[in-house]
């Protein structure tokens, strides 16, 4: 198993509004691809409490590569990240890691 962390900053005031994109549409258009999550948080006490942070499953860096590249292209989402950043953009930077469990982890 793979994981992938990935963190988007958010613009001053803008995270419920990425929060409201994930619940009521991108979490629906993952299922529709195979895309798993394992675990979304906030930030209680760190650098922001404007950032957003997941962790994703994958079987593989193909599996990643095709259902990634599917989703990212599908253009039920292409309009609701549109429709989602009619007020403004929310997203003012994103950071993703591929990680691998080690031996001794608890989740593989």
């Amino acid at each position: 198993m793979i994981y992938e962390l990935r963190i988007y900053e958010c613009l001053p005031g803008r995270l419920p509004a990425l929060l409201r994109r994930f619940s009521d549409h991108t979490l629906a258009l993952w299922d529709k691809h195979g895309i798993r999550q394992a675990g979304f948080f906030t930030t209680l006490v760190g650098e922001s409490n404007q950032h957003l942070t997941y962790l994703l499953a994958w079987e593989s860096l193909a599996e990643r590569q095709t259902k990634w590249t599917a989703f990212a292209t599908d253009p039920v989402w292409l309009k609701v990240r549109d429709e989602s950043e009619r007020d403004g953009q929310i997203v003012a930077n994103i950071s993703n890691q591929l990680l691998a469990p080690v031996a001794f982890s608890s989740v593989k």
